[in-house]
Order: C-alpha cells, then structure tokens, then sequence
C-alpha cells in the first residue's frame, strides 16, 4: 500500500517531467525522483530527445 509520502514524491516526478514538455518528442517525458531512507537524493528528468534518460 502507498504511503502519503510515496504520493508526494510521484507528484514530484511528474512535475518533473513536464520540464521535458515539447523537447523529448518522439520519446516520452520522463520524471525522476531517487529516495533513500525518506529522504530525496536525487531527480532528474529527460531534457530532450536523442540526450541522456532520466530513468
């Protein structure tokens, strides 16, 4: 079952990956957020097509 917090950080992700909006055509956009022991180490997001994922 997700917790509140697990909710929190796939909001954020998502936010994420609407930075990639209009620049990762034909590839989708993607969110990343890396969590370890509660707290968030990392994020990323894939900026634009044929560039590194952020997955």
């Amino acid at each position: 079952m997700a917790r509140a917090e697990d909710y929190r950080h796939m909001a954020r992700a998502l936010q994420l990956a609407k930075r990639g909006l209009f620049t990762t055509d034909p590839n989708p956009r993607v969110g990343c957020v890396l969590v370890k022991e509660g707290r968030i180490v990392g994020e990323g997001w894939h900026e634009r097509a044929g560039g590194p994922h952020a997955e």
